[in-house]
């Protein structure tokens, strides 16, 4: 459910003890922040009115979130993905972006010949990565999202100038 209008912030990670707790992850720049952007919805629709961190976790926080009172509600909301109104998030600088924003962007490489769109942000702990669905191949790559692979991120015009290394792409 990426919409202009919603922003991934998080993840719901299952129960946190047996009052119906919740582990949360937040995606934001600062953590903690995540319960500033309330309400929170799931791809569903279902909508989270408030969240209170209750302690700090590896990879997350321990929360109530209200609607989740039982163990076995937290337990069924396990991996669901949270979203906060656009409207509720700070502005960011000119090199940031939100990921949805680069989703569905154009690819080109520093010469203009299209590489692909961009299909998904990934970070698996190294960084970001570009999830590149290349025009004439449903096989995706991963392009990393640093200065030096992405110079440029047009969001006005929904191009992203990108300077691959060399491989990446099969026909460079």
């Amino acid at each position: 459910m990426t919409t202009d209008t919603r922003v991934i912030v998080g993840s719901l990670g299952g129960s946190f003890g047996v009052k119906g707790e919740v582990r949360l992850k937040s995606f934001c720049a600062d953590p903690a922040a995540i319960a500033d952007y309330t309400p929170l919805y799931a791809e569903d629709g279902r909508a989270f009115a408030q969240v209170v961190l209750t302690g700090q976790l590896k990879n997350g926080f321990s929360a109530q979130v209200s609607g989740i009172t039982t163990k076995e509600e937290a337990d069924a909301l396990r991996n669901t993905p949270l979203y906060a109104e656009r409207d509720a998030m700070p502005p960011v600088d000119d090199d940031e972006y939100y990921y949805a924003d680069l989703i569905g962007l154009t690819v080109v490489d520093t010469g203009g010949a299209t590489l692909g769109k961009v299909k998904n942000v990934v970070d698996h702990g190294a960084g970001d990565l570009l999830e590149i669905t290349p025009p004439t191949t449903p096989e995706t790559v991963f392009l990393p999202f640093t200065q030096a692979a992405v110079p440029t991120v047009d969001l006005k015009s929904g191009k992203i100038v990108a300077d691959p290394p060399a491989g990446l792409f099969a026909d460079d």
